[in-house]
């Protein structure tokens, strides 16, 4: 079976026609060993060619070469493909400078790379935002590069970011306990377009880091206003509050197998109706608010057939709502209680009471379940 029957990222490539990128993790190894070839050398090979961990052996332009007697430094400029990846763009540099015989490989955080502050991540509090597969490809790197030139391999990898604090605004590094820039990620060095892996990867990350801080009570929320209206509800500190975007169902799968003792799924009424309805992605492009639905809900509600006639040509979710509303039927009421049986039918019996608020734009809560 070839891989675009099997599916995976290289079918998804080829299905879009879409450009693959490569990691931060990815272009911090060619800095890497640029920077370690010339310490070696006094030459920066340029471009420089790495291995990634399936074999891809891609070559990165130099846009930065230093030598000094300290050390060496060269920067790759991140090519994200055609992913909206806020890193695009990013100048990655690496300094790499000699340590005593036995030393081994130590890296450090340089201007833009963050620093682990909370347990949970697969990193030690305290260490350098670079992420483990990324440090891997960097030793086998430098191992590389010290027996090809004689040399021990003994050195200080500092990896750095220009603008990577300023860039870092704009993740999850923050609530996460990253503080002070990015992070240095990867697990194949390659970037694919618009994957949704990174963002359900963040959801785990961050159950993981709740989980490690000892919190029992996490919020999976649907945006900002979600979240205020959380944090107004029951003073959830920020790494509980779980970006939960359209994922409802890679949050409860993730929790099914790591479970808190409490979740709350908040979001918009639209939104969670459609959760309500079974649907485990909420994005308008894989799943719609099904009306019908809500009018056979608000009947159960004591909706009567001209309301639910009404409910069923209605423009949006929203306006359903407030039909229900003014007819004293509490819609609201019943999408986030069925919204609960959806999520508990997902968690399977796992030690986790669910209660679910939806709001309205707002962030009024217009049912609690």
């Amino acid at each position: 079976m070839n891989a675009e029957a099997q599916g995976g990222r290289s079918a998804q490539l080829k299905h879009t026609g879409l450009r693959p990128g490569w990691t931060t993790g990815a272009c911090a190894t060619a800095a890497t060993t640029a920077a370690y070839t010339a310490l070696l050398t006094g030459d920066f090979p340029d471009p420089v060619s790495i291995t990634l961990p399936k074999g891809q052996t891609p070559a990165f332009a130099l846009a930065v070469e230093e030598l000094t007697a300290e050390g060496a430094s060269a920067g790759v400029v991140k090519d994200a493909g055609d992913d909206p990846d806020v890193t695009h763009g990013a100048l990655v540099r690496s300094t790499v400078r000699k340590l005593p015989p036995g030393s081994g490989v130590v890296f450090r955080a340089g201007p833009g790379v963050g620093t682990v502050t909370l347990p949970g991540l697969p990193l030690e509090v305290g260490e350098p935002a670079v992420n483990p597969v990324p440090r891997r490809l960097m030793r086998e790197h430098v191992e590389r590069v010290a027996e090809e030139h004689g040399a021990a391999g003994d050195v200080e990898i500092t990896v750095s970011v220009d603008h990577g604090e300023e860039i870092a605004r704009s993740t999850w590094n923050g609530r996460l306990g990253i503080l002070g820039g990015l992070s240095i990620l990867g697990t194949t060095g390659v970037v694919v377009p618009y994957s949704c892996s990174a963002w359900i990867d963040s959801i785990r990350r961050g159950v993981d880091v709740a989980r490690a801080a000892g919190l029992t009570h996490v919020a999976g929320c649907t945006g900002s206003t979600s979240e205020r209206t959380v944090r107004a509800e029951y003073d959830l500190p920020d790494i509980a509050l779980l970006d939960m975007g359209d994922f409802a169902g890679a949050v409860l799968k993730y929790v099914r197998r790591h479970p808190v003792d409490r979740l709350t799924i908040c979001g918009g009424f639209a939104k969670l109706s459609k959760l309500a309805a079974g649907h485990l992605d909420l994005h308008s492009a894989r799943s719609q608010v099904d009306k019908a639905f809500l009018a056979g809900l608000a009947r159960t509600g004591g909706a009567d057939e001209d309301l639910a006639a009404r409910i069923t040509t209605a423009n949006t979710g929203l306006e359903a709502l407030r039909l229900c509303e003014a007819a004293g039927v509490p819609l609201g009421d019943l999408v986030a209680a069925r919204a609960r049986e959806e999520a508990l039918t997902v968690l399977r019996g796992a030690p986790v009471a669910v209660d679910v608020l939806c709001i309205d734009r707002a962030g009024v809560v217009v049912g609690r379940g």
